[in-house]
């Protein structure tokens, strides 16, 4: 059987700027082997012919949203949105796409962008804690495992913005990850969100 993980199918949804299904199905088709999946997804017409993710993002916007309780703002987010040409950093739709994000992380209230920038001591900490409840539920210690990576996906969506469902599913049914990804594909660029900021009065 295939052995890759969801860091990988990440990888190459944003390499490829395709959904995460589309990634998923090309890695399980070249039996884990990144390179031979990104080909896969280039020979089936789904990928573009250069790595997108190995080129520079030095452009992009701000989105913000502002969230106001009785006309009196109450929370703030600010989320940059990277691209690799001011043509693209000045279209409707990328911007209009920033400030959806923007909208997202104050529903949301993500830690990081991605898996990659997640803390490893709190991970750690966190499937210490599954697999000791797992345990205490009785599981056998190999089962305990498969349970564990599974609950730990779950608070990775919690968590993690790209692994998110984006708030407005009657604007975009996915993963704030997949909204990105789709973007990229359809604008033949870079795109990712770098960094956010959310502050909230009384938090």
């Amino acid at each position: 059987m295939a052995e890759f993980t969801a860091k990988d199918i990440q990888k190459l949804r944003v390499d490829a700027g395709v959904g995460m299904m589309d990634a998923k199905k090309a890695l399980a088709d070249a039996e884990g082997d990144f390179d031979k999946a990104f080909e896969l997804l280039r020979e089936r017409g789904q990928a573009s012919s250069a790595k997108r993710a190995d080129r520079e993002a030095n452009e992009g916007t701000i989105g913000t949203y502002i969230h106001l309780q009785n006309g009196r703002p109450v929370m703030g987010v600010l989320v940059e949105l990277a691209c690799e040409t001011d043509f693209v950093a000045k279209s409707e739709e990328f911007r209009q796409i920033a400030d959806d994000i923007a909208m997202h992380v104050s529903w949301g209230n993500p830690s990081w962008v991605n898996r990659d920038e997640a803390d490893p001591a709190e991970v750690a900490k966190e499937r210490d804690l599954l697999a000791r409840q797992a345990l205490a539920e009785g599981k056998p210690e190999a089962v305990a495992e498969k349970i564990v990576d599974g609950r730990l996906n779950s608070w990775y969506m919690d968590r993690v913005l790209y692994d998110q469902k984006f708030v407005n599913a009657e604007k975009f049914d996915g993963t704030v990850g997949d909204l990105v990804s789709q973007l990229a594909a359809k604008m033949g660029e870079n795109i990712s969100v770098r960094r956010f900021a959310r502050v909230a009065v009384g938090e």
